[in-house]
């Protein structure tokens, strides 16, 4: 075998695992405990559990929909939060609503709900349009720059959603009308670089995508520089804290360019938040990350 046909090769079998790597999704369990109010109480309510899904890239996705529901139909699940880059194309409008159709039939608690990432935003206004009235007529939330405030246990629960950032759709005060200070605030946006300009807006937990964990991580994820300041804090992926507010960062499930992987896998996340009333509470610094059980 000549040197030639060696590399060949092994650029072959790199290739082939580093595509097998987009079939083997991570499941991640988060659990945070944050700090939040609610007149009249003095004990905290049952774990609210949220599951999370991003940048499902219709074009490149290993992971069938019907594995997600697979794996999580005996766990209570009260919110699923799906924070964008549904797709690319507009003739993946209608793959786009099956899958999270599909996965709707965990049939979470308070409802599923969806915010947009920036690949979606290379649709037509028309066409975005289409995709947002289709996710609303299967029963999802389509949130741009908008709140669903719902109780749960005598608690408030604001589910904010706010648009894409890195593409200048983001809008925080009109996303945040209508939010009051009781309660529990809960962040969906696709660029977790949004953070960087939260200091006038506060939230309990934030859970954003973007980055893919880098998806190409070798050596090190280099090309996510020019994505904004966390890559150059090293906030590519999970659980992060800035200015004491924790925030989470998914690999995401599907893959854009070319359908591969390498250092990074698709990810799936189950955040339990458990809230805390006492006064002296403060958050939890680090949380434990676990992997599913085999």
């Amino acid at each position: 075998m000549t040197i030639l046909m060696l590399v060949v090769v092994l650029l072959f079998l790199l290739f082939f695992r580093a595509y097998r790597n987009t079939f083997q999704a991570t499941i991640n369990y988060i659990p945070v405990v944050v700090h939040t109010s609610a007149e009249n109480r003095t004990e905290p309510f049952a774990p609210l559990q949220v599951l999370h899904l991003s940048d499902l890239h219709m074009e490149n996705i290993s992971v069938k929909a019907e594995e997600v529901v697979d794996r999580f139909r005996n766990e209570p699940v009260d919110i699923i939060a799906i924070t964008g880059d549904l797709l690319d194309r507009e003739k993946n409008i209608g793959r786009a609503i099956e899958y999270v159709k599909t996965i709707m039939k965990l049939q979470p608690a308070y409802g599923t709900f969806v915010v947009f990432g920036n690949h979606d935003y290379k649709l037509s206004a028309e066409k975005l349009t289409q995709l947002k009235a289709g996710l609303e007529r299967i029963g999802s939330h389509v949130l741009v720059n908008e709140t669903i405030t719902f109780q749960r246990d005598g608690q408030k629960i604001h589910v904010i959603g706010v648009d894409d950032y890195s593409t200048r759709h983001s809008d925080l005060a009109k996303a945040y009308n209508g939010v009051d200070q009781d309660g529990l605030k809960l962040v969906l946006t696709h660029d977790p670089n949004l953070v960087l300009q939260m200091k006038d807006f506060t939230f309990d937990y934030l859970l954003s995508g973007h980055f893919h964990g880098g998806q190409i991580h070798w050596p090190k994820p280099y090309h996510l520089a020019k994505m904004g300041k966390l890559p150059r804090m090293n906030m590519v992926k999970g659980l992060h804290y800035y200015e004491g507010r924790p925030f989470y960062i998914s690999e995401g499930l599907g893959q854009t360019g070319v359908n591969i992987r390498v250092r990074s896998r698709p990810e799936i996340t189950l955040h339990t938040l458990q809230a805390d009333f006492s006064p002296i509470a403060s958050f939890v610094q680090e949380a434990a990350v676990g992997l599913a059980p085999k």
